[in-house]
């Protein structure tokens, strides 16, 4: 008789390190885009440490689950707030001329278009993860306008944006109540 053996996944949920990560940075951006405060290093330290690293060791983590969908989500915006706080600090460093509104524009748009894609794939998924992708790539092509010379949406973006993050937290918590109680704490659709 030939014996065989069963492998099981063992290890722990990623995704709500990676929603945190996104989701606290996000909201803390967009309060400072909604005027509430200036940016200044909190926010930028957000987005090295929580938004950037944690979420590039989530979507590693999602790797060895061998979920295309996580690792290529947390992975990409993680770089995203890497790549974003150094085109603020290069600049104010004088290392590397600031970037100006048309090509930050167009940096927006390039990550809202990627969000859109993703966005699409999110179909597959709960209804919680769908809002949190349709509500960022809105807010990125609402950035990318903003930047393209429509000023006067900036604090409705703002607004829009801290939705989006507030949206990745709740989705976060959802999953590690829901995994913590071995039930439906909140609902995730």
């Amino acid at each position: 008789m030939a014996e065989s053996t069963q492998i099981v996944d063992t290890t722990a949920n990623p995704a709500p390190l990676g929603l945190l990560g996104f989701g606290m940075t996000t909201v803390l951006l967009n309060l400072h885009n909604a005027g509430i405060f200036p940016l200044d290093t909190m926010v930028l330290a957000m987005g090295i440490f929580y938004g950037g690293m944690a979420q590039i060791f989530a979507g590693w983590m999602e790797w060895k689950k061998g979920n295309t969908f996580g690792l290529t989500a947390f992975l990409s915006y993680g770089l995203f707030w890497e790549t974003l706080v150094f085109l603020i600090l290069m600049g104010k460093w004088g290392w590397f001329q600031p970037q100006n509104n048309t090509s930050f524009a167009w940096y927006l748009f390039m990550w809202g278009l990627f969000t859109f894609g993703m966005w699409i794939a999110t179909f597959k998924h709960a209804k919680a993860l769908q809002v949190v992708f349709f509500t960022l790539f809105v807010l990125f092509w609402l950035l990318a306008l903003e930047h393209a010379g429509f000023e006067s949406i900036g604090k409705f973006t703002g607004w829009e944006g801290v939705f989006c993050g507030l949206s990745a937290v709740y989705l976060a918590l959802a999953q590690v109540l829901n995994e913590t109680f071995d039930k439906t704490v909140l609902p995730v659709g």
